[in-house]
This record gives structure tokens, C-alpha cells and sequence, in this order.
């Protein structure tokens, strides 16, 4: 994407940026997707959750996180008293990778000027990142999850970024015993939840 356009839709609010998502062809995926899927919630949220990208459930609706994944994202915020209105939640790529592929590192950088927007008009204090591609589109590492998730790191001096497991990796090992992925998620959000009410 060309400067002048990234200057450009950082001049948009939330709704704008999400009809330039939802009209994209800036990759193939577009040309596979029933619906393109910009995120929901709240435009003054403390806290933005930002996942690897829609599944067929969030393709149908044009909603972010509504499949399993996404109730199960909606029980880990209910868990510390998280209201899912309160918070805004998008995905790295907008449009439905095929067969629920990893998006490529291409589809990422294609999709990542409309992340960047949306997080300068949320200017969130916390972006937690579910999973390895949120994480690696945000702050450039190659470690996996498992070495990073639940360590605070600093995301272009103002914001901080909270690696967490993907919630539909919690679907695929549901142990909740100590020092699982589910009781480590536990840990992490409210690791969060008690950062926010420390700022």
C-alpha cells in the first residue's frame, strides 16, 4: 500500500475503515470470501483482541469470532467479568483464508495497513494477540506462542501487546489441570483485566 494511502485511512473512524475492508482486492482472497469481516465492538475500548483471521461461521456472517472459537473466546472474557460489547475484536486478515489455512505472510501485509488504522482510532491500551500469526503480524518475532504468551511487550512506545493462545487451540486441549493451555489462558487475561485497572 502505497504512504498516501496508508495516511489516508488513518484519517478514517472505525465504520469508514470497514467499508474500505469490506470492498478490498488487494489479494486473493477477496476473490474466495462470501463476506469480508472488519471486527466489532466498541470504538473506545481499553482492550482489542486481535486474531489470525474468519473461519467459515465469521465468512457466512461477517462477524468476527462467532463459531466456536468465538464462544469460547467470549467464555475466557466472561471469566474475569469482561463484557465482549466492551471490547473490540478483528483478525489480522479480514477475508476467509480457504479450508481455514494460515493466511501467507503476503495476505498478512496485505491486510495489515487496515489493523494499524484500526488500532490508531481505538488507541487501545491493550492488543492482545491470539495465536502465533497475530503475534508474529504485531511484533515481528518468530517464537511460538508457547515462548511468548502471557509476557507484556511494547508495541511502538505507547501500547501493549499481551500474547495469549488462540482460543481454538484451547477447543483441541480442554484439560484445565495447572500448567495447561486453558489454565495458562486463565492466568493471562487476568493478567490484563488487572493491568487495565492499574492504568
Amino acid at each position: 500500500m502505497a504512504q498516501n494511502d496508508q495516511e489516508d485511512l488513518l484519517k478514517l473512524n472505525l465504520d469508514e475503515i470497514g467499508e474500505k475492508i469490506r470492498s478490498c482486492t488487494r489479494c486473493h482472497l477477496s476473490e474466495t470470501r462470501t463476506n469480508a469481516v472488519p471486527g466489532e465492538g466498541s470504538p473506545n475500548s481499553e482492550i482489542l483482541f486481535v486474531g489470525e483471521g474468519p473461519g467459515e461461521q465469521e465468512d457466512k456472517q461477517g462477524r468476527p469470532f462467532v463459531g466456536r472459537a468465538g464462544n469460547k473466546l467470549t467464555e475466557i472474557l466472561n471469566s474475569v467479568a469482561i463484557d465482549r460489547k466492551d471490547v473490540f475484536i478483528t483478525n489480522v486478515v479480514k477475508c476467509r483464508p480457504p479450508k481455514n489455512r494460515e493466511p501467507k505472510p503476503e495476505e498478512s501485509e496485505a491486510c495489515l495497513p487496515y489493523l494499524e488504522a484500526q488500532i490508531a482510532e481505538i488507541n487501545p491500551e491493550i492488543i492482545v494477540t491470539l495465536g502465533n500469526t497475530a503475534t508474529k503480524a504485531l511484533l515481528n518475532n518468530d517464537q511460538g506462542i508457547t515462548k511468548v504468551r502471557g509476557t507484556f511487550y511494547n508495541w511502538r512506545g505507547n501500547i501493549q501487546v499481551l500474547p495469549m493462545y488462540h482460543p481454538s487451540y484451547l477447543l483441541r486441549y480442554p484439560s484445565k489441570e495447572k500448567g495447561s493451555p486453558k489454565y495458562q489462558t486463565w492466568k493471562d487475561i487476568k493478567k490484563a483485566k488487572e493491568s487495565l485497572k492499574s492504568q
